[in-house]
């Protein structure tokens, strides 16, 4: 299979967009050469199988959410993230179609991409991932402007974060988890993000943190798994593993190794794959055996996932959890 770079101890990104006014490549960090398990390679690739055949001609899915941008965002980045080569490789076409059918969500006057900031904070990180790997110079100008948006909502927001819209005043973590993970891919780019606007969107996540390391969804009150990994992954993305309450957070999700979300499921997989990825090693890899195994029972037939939240969705989710055994894209490297 054609893959955008080949197994080596070694990791580099050699495409350049040359179409973007500048020589530039996403850069990867140095990694070790884990082997990649059996099992979980045939769950990704029956994946996205899937995907490549439940994509419409418009770039979008079909399903009852796979219109939204923010999941074409995931489904392009599940390409991605298992290294497969935008030019030639089998997927070429969908990755291609994929990007440019989030371009043509974006309004062209303010940069918002999609109808809520969701949708906005996932198809903006595809576009970073996309962003010096697929040759389209709509690329480049489409991410800037949609940072641009990110950071403009968040000078309007009386917290310093994010809620449902661009002009949204209240905050959760939720939402401001996925644009700050989002910022932190766009500076992998090469995007310029202010360090004030990541210190200001940690303090509010942080504020949302209770006694037991547990992150609430708009207070410290009613901490659960998904938003603590969701805490946890922006705080080791922003180099903060040091600071007061992540060592109780991690130990928090060590306890619950075993949850599942049945109202969101593969979000939580999709972050808590991440997050203990970036703070224990030891953890991930126990975390990661049980998942492989997990999703390896409820895959469907088809190469789909099962779930209240559409096919194409729940696929995506589902094997970007996986990524972190590929680490082919900048924000799945330490």
């Amino acid at each position: 299979m054609m893959k955008i770079m080949s197994f080596s101890r070694w990791i580099a990104w050699p495409l350049v967009l040359a179409s973007a006014g500048a020589a530039w490549s996403q850069d990867l960090p140095v990694r070790q050469d884990d082997s990649i398990p059996a099992q979980a390679e045939l769950v990704y690739t029956k994946g996205l199988q899937y995907l490549a055949r439940a994509q419409n001609e418009k770039g979008s899915w079909n399903d009852n959410s796979g219109s939204e941008a923010g999941v074409a965002g995931l489904c392009v980045a599940s390409f991605l993230a298992h290294g497969e080569d935008p030019v030639n490789g089998p997927y070429a076409k969908n990755i291609r179609a994929g990007v440019e059918y989030i371009l043509s969500q974006q309004n062209e006057k303010n940069g918002y991409i999609g109808s809520s900031m969701y949708n906005h904070a996932f198809a903006t990180k595809a576009l970073a991932e996309s962003y010096g790997v697929v040759d389209n110079p709509k690329i480049a100008p489409a991410l800037k402007l949609a940072v641009e948006l990110i950071l403009s909502s968040q000078k309007r927001n009386r917290f310093n974060a994010w809620r449902y819209t661009p002009d949204s005043r209240d905050a959760d973590t939720t939402v401001t988890g996925a644009q700050m993970v989002t910022l932190f891919a766009a500076r992998n780019a090469g995007i310029a993000v202010p360090d004030e606007a990541i210190r200001k969107g940690l303090i509010y996540l942080t504020s949302n943190r209770g006694n037991d390391g547990a992150y609430g969804y708009t207070s410290a009150m009613g901490g659960k798994p998904v938003l603590t990994s969701i805490g946890l992954l922006c705080l080791s993305l922003g180099k903060e593993r040091d600071s007061k309450g992540y060592q109780a957070s991690l130990d928090y999700l060590k306890n619950n190794l075993d949850f599942r979300d049945s109202n969101y499921p593969y979000y939580f997989e999709y972050y808590m794959s991440q997050a203990l990825f970036h703070a224990d090693d030891a953890t991930w890899r126990e975390w990661n055996a049980r998942n492989i195994r997990y999703l390896a029972v409820i895959q469907n037939a088809d190469g789909s996932f099962p779930g209240n939240l559409g096919s194409a969705f729940n696929t995506a989710g589902a094997l970007l959890s996986l990524a972190l055994n590929y680490r082919y894209l900048p924000i799945y490297e330490k």
